[in-house]
């Protein structure tokens, strides 16, 4: 994988991906130069990887799932990352998938959890990467999500190890998935315990060489579109995740490569008051978010 500029971060490009409505026209048009287009923009704009998500049509259309990934390889040789919602549309997306056409790198697995660990009798076939959701365990036999650091911590060391263990993986084909989550309605600390978790996991030798990520896209849901200092809030959000986790080993981001992710100087407005929402639970932290866009 290559660097982002800016952060020493692998940026895997979000762009094929029905939730963006440009995309989906693409998809409903069955549109695969739009599709190439795409792939080729991001990789221009410096993706270390593309993930890879048709939608419904992957349950459905296997046929154009199969299409489109092969299309894709005709135009890039970036791996792929494949984020469908079964154990056999994984299988097919692992089967047609070649990693000459990406210079022999694996493909990625986008997900598993502790709860969902069937996609992993796949991996004696058809080697690949994976990226382990840390936001919810299992406890007892049953689901449970994680909101604290030492839950989310703890669900990533349990999994990495036993996928180290139990099925050979260097924890370089390993990422952990650290959900990051909308400040507008985080009265609980999770962006807080997010962080906490990440330099939990980065300063622990057990699982030195394992990559950290997540997606950016939520954390400035529902706000207004500038900071109070006028500049684009949503982008200096997610700059301002980077900036304090980035130093502790996040070094992977499920974003849109052409953002151009950079950190941000202490005396940044959001960052600060970023920092300052970070110190607060309840009704003072949407306090503390109305901070961002009124001065």
């Amino acid at each position: 994988m290559t660097a982002s500029q800016g952060f020493p971060i692998n940026i895997i490009g979000e762009r094929i991906n029905p939730g963006f409505k440009s995309t989906r026209a693409l998809f409903d048009n069955s549109d695969l130069e739009g599709v190439q287009a795409l792939a080729v923009r991001q990789a221009q704009a410096g993706a270390a990887c593309l993930n890879v998500n048709v939608g419904p049509r992957a349950m459905t259309d296997p046929v154009f799932l199969t299409e489109a990934i092969r299309a894709i390889q005709a135009v890039v040789t970036l791996p792929l990352s494949f984020d469908v919602p079964s154990v056999q549309t994984h299988e097919l997306c692992l089967q047609v998938y070649e990693p000459a056409r990406a210079g022999g790198a694996l493909p990625i697995l986008n997900s598993i959890t502790e709860h969902r660990w069937d996609a992993m009798a796949l991996y004696p076939q058809r080697p690949f990467k994976v990226i382990v959701m840390a936001s919810e365990r299992v406890e007892d036999g049953v689901p449970k999500n994680n909101k604290s650091a030492a839950d989310i911590a703890g669900t990533a060391k349990r999994a990495a190890l036993r996928l180290r263990e139990d099925y050979g993986m260097s924890l370089d084909d390993i990422i952990i998935d650290l959900s990051v989550s909308a400040v507008v309605a985080d009265t609980e600390g999770l962006n807080r315990a997010t962080l906490e978790a990440v330099k939990l996991i980065g300063s622990d030798p057990d699982l030195k060489g394992l990559h950290m990520m997540g997606g950016l896209s939520n954390i400035g849901q529902q706000l207004p579109a500038k900071a109070a200092d006028g500049s684009d809030l949503k982008h200096q959000l997610e700059n301002a995740f980077l900036t304090l986790a980035v130093p502790h080993g996040f070094d992977t981001v499920l974003g849109t490569p052409w953002r151009g992710y950079a950190p941000l100087a202490e005396d940044n407005y959001v960052l600060q008051a970023y920092r300052n929402f970070l110190e607060q639970t309840g009704s003072n932290a949407l306090r503390a978010v109305r901070k961002l866009y009124k001065a």
